[in-house]
């Protein structure tokens, strides 16, 4: 349980962090489409380790860490092609990548020992 209140407080912060990354985009009016996918993808980590919480099964509960894990997935897609694009500095984002690593090292062992403990 303390692993997955370190995920919860991780993927909370990773959220907050999103939403000012979309600010900053949304104010210099760049990648209008682009921001508002990685909004909605970042945001969605954190909703899903939530609601893993209170799986109604462990195959549920595995389900929605595997979909935040996804959206884990793409939202470094969007930071990625927002940094090659130059629409970010990549250099001042470096932190906001080493929260979205960390968290899904995070969520794939948790997927992992969901399994191992299913069998």
């Amino acid at each position: 349980m303390k692993g997955q209140a370190v995920l919860r407080e991780k993927s909370f912060a990773f959220s907050l962090r999103i939403i000012e990354l979309c600010r900053f985009l949304k104010e210099s009016k760049k990648e209008y489409v682009v921001y508002r996918q990685m909004l909605r993808s970042g945001t969605a980590i954190a909703a899903l380790v939530r609601e893993a919480e209170f799986a109604q099964s462990k195959a549920d509960f595995i389900n929605k860490l595997s979909i935040a894990l996804k959206e884990a997935n793409e939202t470094e897609y969007w930071i990625e092609l927002l940094c090659c694009s130059q629409s970010l500095h990549c250099n001042t984002h470096d932190a906001t990548i080493q929260l979205l690593t960390e968290i899904i090292k995070m969520l794939v062992a948790s997927i992992k020992t969901a399994k191992g403990n299913k069998e």
